[in-house]
């Protein structure tokens, strides 16, 4: 498997805007192969000492912070859906985003431990 990991910067008042934007993306992925989407919008998020998820995307005064992931079978799946993404006309023709991508945080990892209560 491989999850696809992202930390976003949104203005609170985008927060529309950014779900209707993440509900498209999120479905494309799950009809291109994810196993599971998730969309977190900030609740609590501290301040630490060092660093934290607020500096780490150079959160700004009145933004939130989304912490997202996708699940994928493997490699191949998630590739295949990203390319599917960026070939889409949709995608292709949007002209701005609900947030700022220069400070989003993407990342992709390998599990090495799962645990889910059914």
């Amino acid at each position: 498997m491989q999850i696809d990991g992202y930390v976003i910067p949104v203005p609170e008042g985008k927060k529309q805007e950014y779900l209707e934007l993440a509900q498209w993306y999120d479905q494309l992925m799950i009809e291109h192969g994810a196993i599971e989407v998730f969309e977190g919008w900030e609740l609590d998020v501290p301040d630490g000492t060092l660093t934290d998820f607020r500096r780490a995307v150079a959160a700004e005064e009145g933004e939130k912070i989304v912490f997202s992931w996708i699940l994928w079978p493997d490699k191949a799946t998630a590739d295949a859906a990203h390319e599917a993404v960026h070939e889409d006309e949709r995608f292709k023709s949007m002209t701005s985003f609900p947030f700022d991508g220069k400070r989003m945080i993407v990342g992709t990892f390998e599990p090495i431990v799962a645990l889910r209560k059914d």
